[in-house]
């Protein structure tokens, strides 16, 4: 199968009331350089949780933005691609049929699947609505992320073209093993297993292995910790 594709990029600007991000993006057209730590031009704020070489490119469903203008209908306007800061946006392709370690081609490059985003608290400031992050990551609707196993040129109007699957367990299952679910080690094993999972997510769900505990997600959905 083959999805056609929108491209975006964006640089760093301040919010109030936040910090720093370049969630805000303009599509681009025409011939890009995607590498390792992503597509030239596009910029990342506070490199240690957004951008780094298992989150290179951030894809967002298109078809979900219909959903979130029927939650917010006074807001609806605000929710047109790439309101959500994605680079990559189709139609057709979500987080039930995409997969962990799913490898697609797009022009010259190669890109993985590594993990859902993971939403965080500069979504409420940027959407102005206190609590988003957290109905995406209840609902399930985060996108995922890439890593670039082989970089080149990219056209915008080359599509997304599936090569390789390498595991079962698909984004949504991945969001549902990480935050719907109580304490179950044997699903973190299966999480685990799946091949191409990000690094962070790897740490994460070892972590709580060993612990034998969920860890506190509320500086992540909120920007502090919430009692």
């Amino acid at each position: 199968m083959h999805y056609p594709v929108n491209v975006f990029t964006g640089k760093v600007r301040e919010y109030e009331g936040s910090r720093p991000s370049a969630i805000a993006k303009l599509q681009v057209d025409g011939e890009l350089s995607l590498t390792e730590k992503g597509l030239v031009g596009d910029e990342q704020a506070e490199k240690k949780i957004h951008g780094g070489p298992d989150r290179a490119l951030c894809h967002y469903p298109r078809e979900h933005y219909a959903f979130w203008a029927s939650e917010y209908p006074d807001q609806a306007e605000l929710f047109v691609a790439p309101a959500f800061g994605e680079n990559l946006s189709t139609e057709g392709l979500t987080e039930k049929n995409v997969f962990i370690g799913d490898i697609f081609r797009w022009g010259e490059a190669l890109i993985q699947v590594t993990q859902p985003r993971s939403p965080c608290f500069k979504l409420n400031f940027h959407f102005g609505i206190s609590d988003i992050a957290t109905q995406m990551q209840n609902a399930g609707k985060t996108g995922w992320l890439y890593r670039v196993i082989l970089a080149g040129k990219v056209e915008t109007d080359a599509p997304l073209t599936l090569v390789s699957r390498l595991s079962d367990v698909s984004v949504y299952d991945a969001c549902a093993i990480a935050w719907h679910m109580p304490f179950d080690d044997e699903q973190y094993h299966r999480l685990l297993s799946a091949a191409g999972l990000s690094t962070s997510w790897t740490r994460t769900m070892q972590k709580r292995r060993l612990s034998n505990k969920i860890e506190d997600n509320s500086r992540r959905l909120w920007g502090k910790e919430v009692p």
